[in-house]
């Protein structure tokens, strides 16, 4: 028992050591607003009525592109932008690391929806992480139209490719930084 703990710290160390080597390099501003901007195209192409998730919340974060791979452990990172009134005001970074049966890669774009200034403040000082207990909505058609928030947050994720199999638990971390 005392062995296996030692080895999922081990392994969760590991885990924080590459995990910036997953998180891919979004490049300059521009590059992040452009994916943020096809990004927020590809869900209401899959979701018309998300176009009132965007008009109606207090403000929004899109990742545009979250790499994911596991073996037992995993990770997963990206960057993206936060937007108030559908102005960006600045860059987001998300890092996650799980823990479980898992074994695969994939790529997922991410939206963050916040119901309220106190909320959307959250995020920006960098003070929203999400357990394993929040669960995102994969988009398609519909999904969007009885939005339920938690905690002032909702959560919405599209695959873009790859496959993965999991049964894990873990947690994302995100930072803000002002334009």
């Amino acid at each position: 028992m005392k062995k296996r703990k030692i080895l999922t710290l081990a392994l969760l160390a590991l885990a924080f050591l590459l995990l910036p080597r997953l998180i891919k390099a979004q490049g300059d501003k521009e590059k992040i607003l452009n994916d943020c901007k096809s990004a927020k195209t590809a869900f209401v192409k899959t979701d018309e009525s998300m176009n009132n998730l965007f008009t109606n919340a207090y403000g929004y974060a899109i990742f545009p592109n979250i790499g994911k791979g596991g073996a037992i452990v995993g990770g997963a990172g990206g960057g993206g932008a936060l937007y108030k009134n559908g102005k960006a005001t600045g860059a987001a970074k998300m890092v996650q690391v799980d823990v479980g049966a898992q074994i695969g890669g994939q790529s997922y774009r991410e939206v963050i929806f916040f119901e309220s200034k106190d909320a959307f403040d959250r995020f920006k000082e960098n003070k929203i992480e999400f357990s394993g207990q929040v669960s995102a909505v994969a988009v398609k058609s519909g999904a969007s139209a009885n939005v339920k928030y938690r905690e002032g947050v909702a959560v919405y994720t599209q695959e873009i490719s790859g496959l993965m199999l999991e049964a894990s638990i873990g947690g994302q971390k995100f930072t803000y930084n002002s334009f």
